[in-house]
């Protein structure tokens, strides 16, 4: 069966994932028990919290055990499974796992767990940890097939939108449990309060759509990132899947079908 295992529900891997489900691929996809996502309305990530989400037209469901899973196959929609250190690969033997976590570093994927692993973005080596790397930063190498190596270091610094870069990405000013006061997709005046944490409220910086927001009621660190404002206010970008997002699904389903294809003519050598 071509099962893919995907590592990570966030906006990249929920665009990878929609990517490989149109392709025809049975996706699995593991989390965390409290995800911390900001872009939730483009990431099957929020079915942990909700019980089901839709990404686009493809609905992402929480599956409780195997049988759940199937169940959700057969509903056409995507399981996620929380599991964060993906005990369940050895026993669903996935033609692919994808490391999408953007953790910056490798949690842990490595070249045992599938015939084809692949890795997104800073802390995989291509040939070393996985099989495949695709490079996850914004420029003329954004979803370059990386077969021998490392992709690009993080920079840390965000696309530039209209002229704004870090301002975009709203950070815990302190330690804390996080209250929104809007709602994804809400506009937002220059210098409104967008939520608080602990007791520190976050200022819009400029006016804006709120393209991102983790739950309310999540503890955080100071500095991490909570939200995601957008100048253009378009409701278009904050509920359909990035460029970068589909740039690097494309990329994903393209290293796939090459190695395919090359286990299947070294298998033909030897008819």
């Amino acid at each position: 069966m071509d099962t893919i295992i995907i590592r990570g529900g966030g906006d990249l891997a929920s665009g990878i994932a929609y990517i490989l489900h149109k392709a025809g691929y049975k996706i699995i996809i593991l989390e965390i028990d409290k995800p911390l996502t900001v872009r939730r309305a483009v990431a099957f990530s929020d079915a942990v919290y909700e019980g089901e989400t839709t990404v686009e037209d493809i609905k992402g469901v929480l599956a409780k055990d195997k049988e759940d899973i199937c169940k959700i196959w057969n509903l056409g929609a995507i399981p996620v499974y929380i599991d964060n250190k993906g005990k369940i690969i050895q026993e669903i033997k996935p033609l692919a796992v994808i490391d999408a976590i953007i953790a910056k570093k490798n949690l842990g994927t490595n070249k045992s767990m599938a015939p084809i692993t692949i890795g997104i973005g800073p802390g995989f080596e291509a040939g070393k940890d996985v099989d495949l790397v695709i490079e996850s930063n914004r420029g003329p190498s954004l979803g370059k097939i990386i077969h021998w190596g490392k992709p690009e270091e993080d920079t840390g610094i965000p696309g530039e939108v209209m002229g704004y870069k870090e301002e975009r990405v709203l950070r815990a000013p302190c330690d804390g449990v996080v209250k929104s006061y809007y709602e994804i997709g809400d506009i937002i005046d220059k210098g409104n309060a967008i939520c608080q944490v602990g007791d520190e409220k976050v200022i819009a910086p400029f006016k804006g759509i709120l393209r991102g927001m983790i739950n309310d009621g999540l503890y955080v660190k100071k500095r991490v990132k909570i939200g995601d404002i957008d100048p253009r206010c378009l409701r278009k970008y904050v509920f359909t899947i990035s460029d970068k997002a589909r740039a690097i699904g494309s990329s994903v389903l393209e290293g796939i079908q090459y190695l395919r294809e090359k286990e299947n003519n070294c298998n033909n050598i030897y008819i």
